[in-house]
């Protein structure tokens, strides 16, 4: 019984996560509609995991064992689209991405044919122990095939998570002149994110190294996998969750020409920009709205994000993610010094934060201090202010 809740929880985690993900799906950006589709292919992995370990492998055998492979090896290329819609694409095209599902189609095709070529028999024995019958050309398929599936495993491990952190490193400055919310400038998420899926892979393929005849036999290889695979997939789901594109503008261009310069306008129309920019931050306080970006402050000032970004550069030596929250955190002292009873809950949403956590990443980002003792210096200070 334990062996067969074990087989399911990374069933139902993955479930879970594809009802959160898919949620109001209108108000849902590309990546984060498309991760609530990824989330299907470990359900469809974990499901064959029970057919074959729990006792049902009557069905596991021919048409799950080839699902099985398929699945196995989309996961990863798929994972690889996902980052490409966090920082380059704008929308998921097989026109696009389809060749990266190319070489996994082959191996599993491969895999596939040699299963429904071999007589049932030997394959029924070869499932689970493939050392019988060596002198079979069907077996010796069988074997090449499988071989190929894990080895295009590994390098998908290898050549995805290492070019999704390349992804990653390259755009990671991008957020920070979208967002005001400093969780949602900073790229964390992206990082362990892609460390997640890493720390789930190596189990996964020393599992399947040890070969499925083990798996079954030795109880304690599903008592220690499964469990590691549940908490990661839902560490995996949340921060699917929570991550934001991590350049959500697309600017994929490297042509410098393409990219507008403050030479192109006037220094009084900078000033100018400085102005409207000073209007809406202190008199307007559109600070407050936890959800704005620079797209927003664009509308509002009449200018493009392009130009705000440059101007908030040239003029304070920050990105637009650190201009904003120098404001939140003014704003900060100014309440809590009037309202010294307040919650962190409520001075986060009082000084325009996304949460309390954001509100203690940006204290210390703006002051070096912990959030008790950011507090303890404004209670030191004027009340006036």
């Amino acid at each position: 019984m334990l062996r067969v809740i074990l087989l399911t929880a990374p069933i139902f985690i993955c479930l879970f996560w594809v009802i959160i993900l898919a949620d109001n799906p209108k108000s849902h950006s590309v990546p984060r509609a498309f991760f609530a589709k990824f989330m299907y292919l470990p359900v469809i992995i974990y499901f064959t995991h029970l057919l074959l370990y729990a006792p049902f492998p009557h069905i596991y055998y021919y048409f799950f064992d080839i699902v099985s492979a398929y699945t196995s090896l989309f996961v990863f290329p798929a994972y690889y689209v996902y980052f490409r819609l966090l920082t380059v694409d704008a929308e998921f095209s097989w026109k696009i991405h389809g060749k990266f599902f190319i070489p996994a189609l082959i191996i599993a095709t491969i895999y596939s044919i040699a299963i429904l070529i071999a007589p049932e028999t030997e394959y029924k024995i070869w499932v689970f122990d493939n050392k019988a019958n060596p002198s079979s050309a069907y077996v010796k398929f069988l074997s090449i095939g499988r071989t190929l599936v894990r080895l295009t495993y590994l390098i998908q491990v290898i050549v995805v998570l290492t070019s999704n952190f390349l992804l990653i490193k390259k755009y990671k400055n991008r957020a920070e002149q979208f967002y005001s919310d400093i969780l949602d400038g900073k790229y964390n998420y992206a990082k362990r994110l892609n460390l997640s899926f890493l720390w789930m892979s190596l189990p996964a393929f020393i599992l399947t190294a040890l070969g499925r005849f083990l798996i079954k036999q030795n109880e304690y290889s599903i008592y220690i996998g499964w469990p590691i695979f549940t908490v990661m997939l839902f560490i995996i789901g949340y921060l699917g969750y929570k991550l934001k594109p991590i350049n959500p503008t697309f600017e994929v261009s490297t042509n410098e020409e393409d990219t507008p310069q403050l030479s192109e306008i006037t220094s009084a129309a900078q000033q100018q920009i400085l102005n409207k920019l000073e209007v809406e931050f202190k008199q307007n306080k559109v600070f407050l709205d936890n959800q704005l970006n620079i797209i927003d402050v664009a509308k509002a000032i009449g200018t493009n994000r392009t130009y705000i970004s440059l101007i908030i550069k040239q003029a304070f030596n920050q990105n637009f993610c650190s201009y904003v929250n120098g404001f939140r955190v003014d704003e900060m002292k100014r309440v809590y010094a009037q309202n010294p009873q307040y919650t962190n809950e409520s001075l986060a949403q009082s000084c325009g934060f996304g949460s309390v956590n954001s509100m203690k990443r940006t204290v210390e980002a703006k002051t070096g201090m912990s959030i008790s003792d950011f507090k303890m210096s404004i209670s030191g200070t004027d009340k006036s202010i």
